[in-house]
């Protein structure tokens, strides 16, 4: 589910479960666990000489993730419900990470997918018609309001208020002019820029980086320290309905 190709000191983790790499919890808890191993293995002293400084998270051509499984959401209570806390938890892996995190998005990239994309250090998007946001809504999800403070710290209070009531997908385009994504480059060359940015950030002198990078993102810790809504009150609320199951099972069977 995770092809792990290193490339000098940077880790590529490749999301690999066609057709679209959606969210199932077999692969969230595969992300979870080689970030995890990275970190582990970047603080190893018998490991110092080789280990990663930097991850590089891609996806297939045309699509990079597209979000959580509808099948595993609409599943059961006790299904949504682990998917959400495995969910949860590689969005706290991400945001604690000690490496610099590049996403590199080859293609579409909605809902959890876009969620993986904004909570690492830079987004570099696929030129084109492909399209990334937080299209929750669209499917009767309620996104949350720590998302929503994830997304607003990117592109500002007044495109979030704008953007997620309606579930907006962005063209790659439209997202660096939004500021969602860092950088659009052609299809083919998207792995190659995020592997050359995390060599240069792994080329600047380590101690000062990881301070400024600490500072950069302390709002966003600080946001997972105390997040304005608990998982429970999500839970608790009805995060699955019947609105939701009614409008997953369409797209299960447009597939």
């Amino acid at each position: 589910m995770i092809e792990v190709k290193d490339h000098g000191r940077v880790r590529e983790l490749r999301l690999a479960r066609p057709p679209v790499n959606a969210l199932n919890r077999a692969l969230i808890d595969a992300l979870d666990q080689k970030i995890a191993e990275a970190m582990s293995a970047s603080v190893d002293p018998a490991q110092a000489a080789s280990a990663p400084r930097a991850i590089v998270i891609s996806g297939s051509p045309g699509l990079f993730c597209a979000g959580l499984d509808v099948r595993e959401v609409t599943g059961g209570e006790g299904s949504a419900k682990d998917l959400v806390l495995a969910f949860a938890a590689l969005q706290r892996r991400l945001v604690d990470s000690t490496l610099p995190i590049i996403a590199g998005i080859t293609g579409h990239s909605p809902a959890g997918g876009a969620v993986i994309a904004v909570l690492c250090d830079y987004r570099i998007m696929a030129a084109g018609e492909f399209r990334i946001g937080l299209n929750e809504v669209q499917v009767g999800l309620y996104p949350g309001e720590l998302i929503y403070r994830v997304y607003e710290r990117l592109v500002g209070t007044r495109r979030a208020a704008a953007l997620l009531p309606r579930g907006v997908m962005l063209r790659s385009d439209e997202a660096l002019e939004a500021g969602l994504v860092d950088e659009v480059v052609a299809p083919d060359q998207v792995v190659t820029r995020a592997i050359a940015l995390a060599q240069e950030l792994i080329a600047l002198p380590p101690k000062t980086y990881a301070r400024t990078r600490n500072l950069v993102r302390a709002d966003l810790r600080r946001l997972f320290d105390s997040p304005p809504e608990s998982l429970e009150s999500l839970m608790a609320e009805g995060w699955v309905t019947d609105e939701t199951r009614e409008r997953m099972a369409r797209l299960l069977a447009a597939r």
